[in-house]
């Protein structure tokens, strides 16, 4: 190996390393704020309807963020927005940290900054996360985000050691605000550049164009491939704990792990998964997975007994872990608009953690939190139609690998 094949090998194994810093971390904050949901709900003595209207301010903070990352990406770059966006995260918990033991207002302010941080957070590192898959030349994007899971289930499960060991919600998230805010920006130094967006002659346009982005059909059903298994997910975080105490009457720490046990799941299909999308294709691959999933909703819906629950999450976060990875390198193909892309997607695939948390909670009042669940089915349902348009996009874009299938 030459000394610049060596060079180029050790900036990609850098790069690659801080990609699943910032996907572990920001898996590791939000799953630690998951965790203690039902501690927050219990102290604001909140039904399921309010409670899905405060979780929906992360969703509103998110979606207010997204339009404007594609731009901000291809403005300051990958490296600064999760920099930035790493320390009003930390904030934003920290406000939820305290405010809880206020009321209701301060923890949805929380949730709302939050949120915002973790939107314009997600656009940029799963752009970075293409650039570096499209680098190397094989499927990795999956392994991002079982990055992402790792961290959900490192933030889960201490999660559930705090409550067991009686940690106050306040200590807990501001240790993790505080880790957040000092490490990621230092973690995240490697990122590679992000390359200068063009239109269709190859000449610089400003912000990667992202009202192109919101014109193609392609990136639009993208977008609602990804919105599917984004609900499902979300659904996920936001309610198998309490659906596991509700429904089948857990106690809070076997809600809790059930809620890890969900999170294991997906992290192992992200881990497996390249494989199997670099051997048979991302559209074979998504379909038969939505299958998967949407047969653990049905189990966890309509099961009696705790293990069954178990089994039902299991199937669930194992089925769902490829469609949003896959949907974002299918939004990333051409490097040239990806960041744009990337933005439209990711904008169309948090209406899901709008209209998640209010769903689930408004049918949980009628039907109880398990079978409310029961909406998941639908849209995984309408992800296996929508499979087709992953498929890799032939592109003109300057030289390096191919895009991995």
């Amino acid at each position: 190996m030459t000394t610049t094949a060596r060079a180029a090998a050790s900036v990609e194994t850098a790069a690659t390393r801080a990609t699943y810093a910032a996907f572990v971390a920001t898996g590791f904050a939000f799953a630690s704020w998951a965790s203690r949901i039902p501690q927050v709900r219990d102290r604001m003595g909140l039904d399921p309807s309010q409670l899905g209207l405060v979780l929906l301010a992360i969703a509103v903070g998110s979606l207010i963020a997204l339009p404007a990352s594609g731009w901000l990406v291809a403005r300051f770059g990958s490296r600064a927005v999760v920099a930035w966006m790493s320390r009003t995260s930390a904030v934003g918990l920290a406000v939820v940290a305290v405010g809880y033991q206020v009321g209701v207002w301060p923890v949805a302010l929380g949730l709302f900054v939050f949120g915002f941080a973790q939107g314009a957070w997600d656009v940029a590192m799963n752009v970075q996360g293409a650039l570096v898959e499209q680098r190397i030349g094989r499927a990795i994007m999956p392994r991002f985000h079982a990055g992402f899971s790792i961290g959900t289930v490192a933030g889960a499960l201490s999660g559930a050691a705090m409550v067991a060991l009686r940690v106050g919600v306040t200590v807990h998230l501001l240790v993790v605000a505080a880790v957040v805010a000092l490490l990621i920006p230092l973690a995240v130094r490697p990122f590679l550049a992000n390359p200068t967006p063009t239109d269709e002659d190859g000449e610089p346009v400003s912000g990667g164009s992202p009202l192109r982005a919101w014109r193609e059909p392609r990136t639009l059903l993208i977008g609602l491939f990804v919105l599917a298994f984004a609900f499902a997910e979300g659904t996920g975080n936001d309610w198998t704990s309490i659906a596991l105490i509700d429904g089948y009457a857990a106690s809070a720490f076997v809600g809790t792990l059930g809620f890890a046990v969900f999170l294991a799941a997906m992290t192992a299909g992200r881990w497996f998964g390249p494989a199997w999308l670099d051997r048979y294709g991302r559209v074979v691959v998504v379909r038969w997975m939505s299958l998967v999933s949407l047969a653990g909703v049905l189990l966890f819906v309509l099961g009696t007994a705790v293990w069954l629950g178990f089994v039902g999450a299991i199937l669930w976060g194992f089925g769902l872990s490829l469609g949003f990875p896959v949907g974002m390198s299918a939004g990333a193909d051409d490097p040239r608009m990806a960041a744009a892309r990337v933005s439209v997607i990711a904008s169309i695939g948090y209406c899901a953690f709008l209209a998640g948390p209010p769903v689930v909670g408004f049918l949980g009042d009628h039907l109880t939190v398990q079978r409310s669940v029961s909406a998941v089915a639908v849209l995984l349902a309408l992800a296996v139609v929508l499979a087709g348009n992953v498929a890799p996009a032939r592109t003109d874009a300057p030289a390096g690998p191919p895009t991995p299938h």
